[in-house]
């Protein structure tokens, strides 16, 4: 079970719609070993606290050492915990399986293109400082071609003349 649910997230989901590979092996990787870890410590009747413990260690490990989006710490958090829950519910199939199906729906819906798809963010540069907020979110919307919803000015230059914007916007529906 816990194979079929980590090859539906990470393949049939994750690599879908995002297309990074280097984290299906990742994905992948850390499920059957975490699987294989809580199976150990449930057979040897060791505490589930050094599971969890492992669980915590291996996250801030992972998410220190390079750098991924929010969606993609969604995903490995949601492998980490399938096979936390298809090792500690192995003598409980149906409900692993319904825990498994639980987490795969809720990402698929959560993560569904139609769901938000036209919202975006970006971090913009601008070759223009703007001392004016409408200014600048009437420069990035032409910029961008899309209505701004929000944007933060990160940095601006006021010696090489240039502003640097995290930008949520989002496009026309026949731009998609």
């Amino acid at each position: 079970m816990d194979l079929t649910a980590i090859g539906v997230l990470a393949y049939g989901l994750y690599y879908r719609r995002h297309h990074r590979r280097d984290l299906l092996f990742a994905y992948v990787a850390l499920n059957v070993g975490i699987f294989a870890v809580v199976s150990l410590l449930l057979v040897q009747r060791v505490d589930l606290a050094v599971g969890f413990g492992l669980f915590g260690v291996l996250s801030i490990i992972r998410l220190r050492s390079s750098e991924i989006t929010q969606q993609e710490i969604a995903y490995y958090f949601v492998a980490i915990v399938l096979g936390l829950v298809n090792g500690i519910a192995s003598e409980l199939p149906l409900t692993a399986l319904f825990l498994d199906g639980v987490l795969l729906a809720i990402v698929y819906v959560a993560d569904h293109p139609r769901l938000l798809g036209r919202t975006r963010q970006q971090v913009v540069t601008l070759d223009v400082v703007h001392s004016d907020p409408e200014l600048l979110r009437a420069d990035l919307e032409s910029r961008l071609r899309a209505r701004v919803l929000h944007c933060v000015v990160t940095q601006v230059d006021y010696v090489r003349d240039v502003t640097v914007v995290d930008v949520r916007f989002q496009i026309a529906e026949a731009a998609r």
